[in-house]
């Protein structure tokens, strides 16, 4: 008899919400974009109010089957929908010429901010309910209602809405896996009057969708890497002597269970030639001036777009960053004559014919995986406002003509002191990225062509660990990631935890050593028992 195969399952830590015990295949959630949806022909505030309008409709339909817990939180949402305020604030965006769609995703965008922000569990908690209004109204703009999800499966994602828990068929099981949540949140409540398992703040983690995974609520774990059957024995979790598989998909966890993601820096595209997507959970910078390295190279959309997608199809779903042109200054572009002090994303504002074939040609490989771009050199707030309005131009353009694109997330490059020093201002950014090979040279005022840099780069780096553990707490929620050389220094890599970075992104040959670093510690930098 042939012997089965069975994936080790991966024990993740999270918190229970509801108690119980569910094992299913993963639904993968994801989020509207506002560039996606804006392909609708809509336009303009009377579009708007009938689709508040719909949104009520529909919210109201949803609260005659349900209970009294159900019909309270529906009320709520009905409170908001019916407030002329909200509707007044995206009216102005639309009278500035803003796109309805990016109109209300801006309006109601804000208000979640606030409410996620707020010191009071409860007010963060309502910021779902909020992202689930703002979601029906887009449904409802654009003719694309929220789907639901197939009954039995594991709901995975970074919250869930109220309204889409309750248009959902738990009859025949299944449960929650959030990478947020709140257990005082109207989801977490509505589960467990339902007896629905469900557990939050796992943190992001990567399974894909299909996948059989376990919810236990009573323990407050997610067991990953189950076989077919959605049977797998609990296994011990990782502990300093367990030894690390060679293709773990970049996720590891500490000793005391934190879980911890690699993944790799690119340069080229056939960099990938050879190197087996598992071996990271995903590209966490692809420098493209590696790859556009000319003022040709730079016009040209269609070769771009082969670029970014080449690498899309290699991370087959993975998270892959990639960094706009860092060119400028000391980093010529092949036929671009700039003035010196403009470098990084000050260069990209100022030229924008050469920003615009960029955003497009991202905009469009965004629809073939999981894109996030980050804009290399920031150092003021404004500057990454000012980026978002051009990807909010293009996107809409490509809309106009019909071209299949995606709105990705998009961050930030951490490499200016300025910048680290005031990261919770930067509303704009999605996430952080720290690039400590120019925030070391920054701090210690010298050139990487100094034959001294390397001895100052030493010297520094417990200067430069210090305002990483500073900059980390004020990026507050947002997730943030390290890319520079540090993150492939197993020498630091205790103390990178310690300030707490837990996601490091580095050269594909350094990845071995950083998994042997992180094995026997816990996530706060300290050695685990025994070792």
């Amino acid at each position: 008899m042939k012997k089965r195969n069975m994936a080790a399952p991966l024990r993740l830590n999270a918190t229970s919400a509801s108690p119980g015990v569910a094992s299913g295949p993963a639904y993968i959630a994801e989020p509207p974009t506002a560039a996606a949806l804006s392909q609708s022909a809509v336009s303009g505030y009377a579009e708007l109010a009938a689709a508040i309008e719909t949104a009520i409709d529909e919210l109201q339909k949803l609260a005659t089957g349900t209970d009294a817990e159900g019909g309270d939180i529906i009320d709520f949402q009905l409170e908001v929908l019916r407030d002329p305020t909200i509707a007044e604030m995206a009216g102005a965006r639309i009278d500035a010429n803003e796109n309805v769609v990016f109109a209300w995703v801006g309006t109601l965008d804000g208000y979640i901010r606030e409410l996620e922000s707020a010191e009071e569990e409860p007010l963060r908690a309502r910021a779902v309910d909020i992202l689930d209004i703002k979601n029906r109204v887009l449904a409802a703009l654009t003719g694309a209602p929220v789907k639901d999800f197939p009954a039995g499966s594991i709901y995975v994602g970074k919250d869930m809405e109220p309204s889409r828990f309750l248009a959902h068929d738990w009859s025949a099981g299944g449960g929650i896996a959030l990478y947020a949540g709140s257990a005082a949140g109207h989801v977490a409540l509505l589960a467990r009057s339902r007896s629905v398992p469900m557990v939050i703040g796992a943190g992001r983690f990567l399974t894909t969708g299909g996948q059989h995974i376990r919810v236990d609520g009573d323990a407050g774990v997610i067991v990953l890497q189950m076989d077919k059957e959605g049977v797998a024995p609990i296994r011990p979790e990782l502990t300093a002597s367990t030894t690390v598989p060679a293709e773990d998909n970049g996720v590891l966890q500490t000793a005391d269970g934190r879980q911890i993601l690699l993944s790799i820096n690119l340069n080229a595209p056939d960099e990938i030639d050879g190197i087996a997507a598992t071996t990271a959970a995903g590209i966490g910078l692809m420098r493209s001036e590696f790859a556009v390295t000319s003022l040709a190279d730079a016009a040209n959309e269609e070769k771009q777009l082969a670029i970014y997608r080449r690498v899309l199809d290699w991370a087959d779903g993975r998270s892959v960053t990639i960094r706009m042109l860092d060119v400028g200054g000391d980093k010529p572009l092949s036929g671009l004559a700039t003035s010196p002090e403009l470098r990084g994303i000050r260069l990209l504002l100022a030229r924008p014919e050469i920003t615009r074939v960029q955003v497009r040609a991202l905009l469009r490989a965004a629809v073939f995986g999981n894109l996030r771009v980050m804009l290399p050199m920031v150092t003021f707030p404004s500057e990454v406002d000012d980026m978002r309005q051009i990807f909010r131009e293009e996107a809409a353009e490509l809309a106009r003509r019909d071209v299949p694109h995606r709105f990705p997330s998009i961050g930030m490059m951490v490499e200016v002191p300025a910048a680290a020093l005031m990261l919770e201002q930067f509303e704009g950014a999605d996430f952080f990225s720290f690039g400590t090979n120019d925030l070391t040279q920054y701090l210690v005022a010298s050139t990487r062509e100094d034959a001294d840099f390397a001895a100052h780069r030493e010297k520094a780096a417990q200067a430069v660990l210090r305002l990483l553990a500073y900059a980390v707490k004020l990026a507050g929620s947002k997730p943030l990631s390290i890319c520079g050389d540090m993150a492939g220094d197993p020498r630091l890599t205790a103390e990178l935890l310690a300030v707490g970075i837990r996601h490091f992104s580095m050269a594909p040959a350094q990845l071995p050593a950083i998994r042997s670093a992180i094995v026997g510690l816990n996530a706060g930098g300290t050695k685990a028992a025994g070792e």
